[in-house]
């Protein structure tokens, strides 16, 4: 630690520095020399504070999944207001910012993050998605108990589709660029016509 410095949150400081890594570099160049550099520390900070840089890296996308606890009670709440669709559409476009995209490919291609990710329940998923699909899901339950997509909608199906296709459309795109939102918008009409047309029958 340079001499001089106090770190309030040495922690939380790593981890901005490691999404700024990974927003400007990808995720090829995250390493633990590359943190400790962008964040200005002593090389040794990171395993004075972490055991190794798997369980760093595990940590960092902890925080992202925990933030999605607060976005799904939001999502989950907006159940019957506005449209299906633009509740979906806002959802996803926050979910999948560069970071969370970014993230998400961190963690397909380590083998041992996804090793210590995994929870007994999510089977062969994907950490992150696995808790996108799940909001996805109890949000759309609380839309079909409304009424407002059919009674026989399988939500968990129509989750995985939003989730899966979403992603490859974000992921797809160049660094720090989004989707079209009509783009989008087309996506989730395509993927939730039926769910919605046939509440009406």
């Amino acid at each position: 630690m340079p001499t001089g410095v106090h770190l309030r949150d040495v922690r939380q400081q790593l981890f901005q520095a490691a999404e700024r890594v990974l927003l400007r570099d990808g995720p090829n160049a995250l390493t633990s020399r590359a943190v400790t550099a962008e964040a200005d520390v002593a090389k040794g900070v990171l395993h004075r504070h972490f055991t190794d840089f798997d369980a760093f890296l595990a940590e960092l996308v902890q925080n992202r999944i925990a933030r999605l606890k607060d976005q799904a009670a939001l999502l989950e709440a907006s159940a019957g207001t506005r449209t299906v669709a633009t509740n979906l559409l806002d959802a996803l476009t926050e979910l999948f910012d560069p970071v969370s995209v970014a993230l998400t490919s961190l963690v397909f291609f380590r083998a041992e993050l996804r090793t210590r990710l995994r929870r007994p329940s999510d089977g062969d998923g994907l950490p992150f998605l696995t808790e996108a699909r799940e909001m996805l899901s109890t949000y759309l339950a609380a839309e079909r108990a409304q009424g407002r997509i059919a009674a026989d909608a399988k939500v968990d199906s129509l989750a995985l589709s939003l989730i899966g296709a979403s992603h490859l459309l974000f992921a797809g795109r160049q660094r720090h660029t989004l989707p079209d939102p009509a783009e989008l918008q087309k996506l989730i009409d395509t993927v939730t016509a039926d769910a919605q047309q046939r509440r009406l029958l």
